[in-house]
């Protein structure tokens, strides 16, 4: 009856505010966060809860619910979603030692991508790439330079990382008291440095003074001095454990760190379970083990199997609740549900993409990285009087794509 009550009330108070009628009361900006995500949940179906777990989240049109694609990425720039300002590479940008430059990088990436997802919600589209949930930093340790992922990190020091990555969160997420500009992941928790072939399958046993010095400083200070909003689960497994179902997820993120954001997998994770790890015999019970293990969102298609895990008993509406409330609670410091005049980011022009400010910042951070490690004999400067022609020689010497990163 107490339930009932409150409901009544949050209802009639969204029917008055402002002059302004709503037809549920999540869509009201003028109530909490909390509130509009718990009367959201209360007029889902189950079936409707299951279909928001995945990275492609289907709309709800009943509800006015958009789709939402979670899938983006801005690790020095908006990627894939047409023209924006390239940034140098992560590694490159470690060089400067400058978090303070890294934070005018992130905030400038940040209004560009809240510039491009107005503009494609104008023009009715919400797919990959298009959305506002980034998949940035990237702040594992480098162990060994044969990873073919090392350029996306910040390198081999964990204070390093750990300063460059809290300032990457603040300038992404804004400064907001309640809603973001956009949100930011660290991946990929924990103890994920390649080698690259053997993530799938590779099960990491460090010691705890490797786990605490090294590999999770850098998390620790993006959960607990930037507030991250998102953590991703990487591939492999720790101590016997799939990182993505794992006691690093609900013992040190959220016991320990107290970390209140969602969790998402690394994309095909989740599948890992029963095709590499074998941890778990078929795709319905890597389906339960991955939300109740602590991850909210599969990147792949593995939580389409949910409906099936409800009917084995192997996942309770309660384990799809405490997912989706996660979920559900990021869209909305996104400001999905708002009109664009109740949003401290909606007004940010399409023109700041690629915009001569933003190109200006792109040239001070890769001046500032340049590092020069040997000057034998002073070849450098080089001497216009005796230099005509210099050869830029190798596969991706005119290689557009590569040489924009």
């Amino acid at each position: 009856m107490r339930r009932v009550f409150f409901y009544l009330v949050i209802f009639i108070i969204a029917f008055n505010v402002h002059g302004q009628s709503y037809k549920y009361p999540f869509q009201d900006p003028s109530l909490s966060i909390e509130d509009r995500v718990e009367n959201l949940l209360s007029e889902m179906t189950f079936d409707e809860k299951m279909t928001q777990l995945n990275d492609d989240s289907p709309a709800i049109d009943r509800l006015g619910v958009p789709a939402y694609v979670w899938w983006n990425e801005a690790i020095h720039g908006v990627g894939r979603s047409g023209y924006a300002t390239v940034f140098p590479q992560s590694i490159t940008m470690a060089n400067s030692w400058n978090p303070e430059l890294m934070f005018e990088v992130a905030d400038v990436i940040s209004d560009e991508a809240r510039a491009k997802h107005h503009e494609y919600v104008r023009r009715g589209r919400r797919g990959y790439y298009q959305g506002l949930t980034f998949w940035s930093p990237n702040i594992n340790i480098v162990r060994d330079p044969r990873w073919g992922r090392g350029h996306e990190t910040y390198g081999e020091d964990p204070f390093l990382t750990a300063e460059l990555g809290v300032a990457f969160v603040k300038g992404i997420q804004g400064d907001d008291d309640t809603y973001l500009k956009a949100a930011a992941n660290a991946k990929h928790f924990a103890v994920h440095s390649g080698p690259e072939p053997l993530r799938h399958v590779f099960d990491v046993d460090v010691s705890d003074v490797d786990l605490y010095e090294t590999y999770l400083p850098a998390f620790r200070s993006l959960v607990m001095d930037a507030n991250v909003e998102s953590v991703m689960g990487a591939y492999n497994r720790f101590r016997g454990q799939p990182c993505c179902s794992s006691d690093l997820l609900m013992g040190i993120l959220r016991n320990d760190w107290n970390f209140k954001g969602h969790v998402v997998s690394d994309c095909g994770a989740i599948s890992d379970f029963h095709l590499y790890h074998k941890t778990t015999s078929n795709a319905v019970e890597s389906a339960a083990a991955g939300i109740k293990g602590g991850t909210d969102l599969n990147c792949g298609n593995v939580y389409r199997q949910m409906p099936q895990a409800v009917a084995q008993n192997l996942v309770t509406e309660e384990d799809v609740d405490r997912a989706l409330r996660r979920l559900l609670t990021t869209r909305f410091k996104l400001g999905q549900f708002n009109p664009d005049s109740f949003m401290p980011y909606g007004n940010i022009p399409f023109t700041v993409n690629g915009s001569d400010n933003h190109k200006y910042l792109s040239r001070r951070m890769a001046q500032q990285s340049v590092v020069l490690l040997k000057n034998e004999n002073q070849t450098l400067p080089l001497d216009k009087n005796k230099i005509s022609t210099i050869a830029v020689i190798g596969p991706n010497a005119d290689n557009w794509e590569a040489l924009v990163g």
